[in-house]
């Protein structure tokens, strides 16, 4: 009995360590992309709490038309969560493939549409933002521990209370083996911010130099993830609503 559990242990150890990686890589091409966005169109297009900082002091300022663009922003990122979130929960085979196709193709329409001269304002802000939106349902969950890919504020307030709780020596009450401490789902969750942090850096260093080209690239990562991503678990798609 103790060598099944033991088994069972290693076995959620090993699965935990592999949506690790998978959520530090989508946090960076969500880095990546929103640096992207933001030197391209001056609005964020992940980070949907700078948006609506912009949209208040804007609007108090009387420059309603200056807050359009933050306003499609959220609006584009609520409809991308919308739409990955019925994806997972549509019962569809394999619903993590139909979300990374729709991002792809949303890029891939960014990218053909600029040198057209047409997603240079409202469009291409609504695309990229409804392709982050779609990311973020992608990981909710890492193990037992919740997480948003472009909610950096959350993640380094998680971040903070878990190493609080890791000095007091406070037990973990969810965990899922005695290797899933408040240590570890801190190291996690830095693992994932330095992800997003390295994507903005790589985003902001070649967008001047690149252009559109810079979105090439995760769009490659993801027509890879659609054909050959992992499959995620289901508990951790119904996490997403907590």
């Amino acid at each position: 009995m103790g060598t099944a559990q033991t088994a069972v242990t290693t076995s959620a150890h090993v699965s935990a360590q592999g949506e690790e990686f998978f959520a530090a890589g989508l946090a960076t091409i969500a880095g990546y992309v929103d640096a992207y966005g933001y030197l391209t169109f001056k609005t964020y297009v992940s980070f949907m709490s700078g948006n609506t900082t912009q949209i208040g002091c804007l609007t108090g300022q009387g420059q309603l038309a200056a807050a359009m663009p933050s306003l499609v922003a959220i609006v584009s990122f609520v409809t991308g969560v919308f739409t990955g979130a019925w994806l997972t929960h549509s019962g569809a085979d394999r619903s993590w493939r139909l979300r990374f196709g729709v991002v792809a193709v949303l890029l891939a329409v960014s990218m053909g549409l600029t040198p057209l001269g047409r997603s240079g304002g409202p469009l291409g802000i609504a695309m990229l933002s409804m392709a982050t939106g779609i990311l973020n349902t992608a990981p909710s969950q890492v193990g037992a521990q919740r997480m948003s890919l472009t909610f950096v504020t959350g993640t380094l307030t998680r971040l903070g209370t878990h190493l609080a709780l890791a000095l007091a020596r406070a037990p973990v009450p969810d965990a899922q083996g005695p290797w899933d401490t408040h240590g570890r789902r801190a190291f996690l969750l830095i693992v994932v911010w330095a992800g997003f942090l390295i994507g903005a850096v790589l985003g902001g260093a070649g967008t001047s130099r690149f252009g559109v080209s810079m979105l090439l690239l995760p769009l490659l990562i993801v027509l890879a993830l659609t054909v050959f991503g992992p499959v995620q678990r289901g508990n951790a798609d119904a996490s997403a609503c907590r």
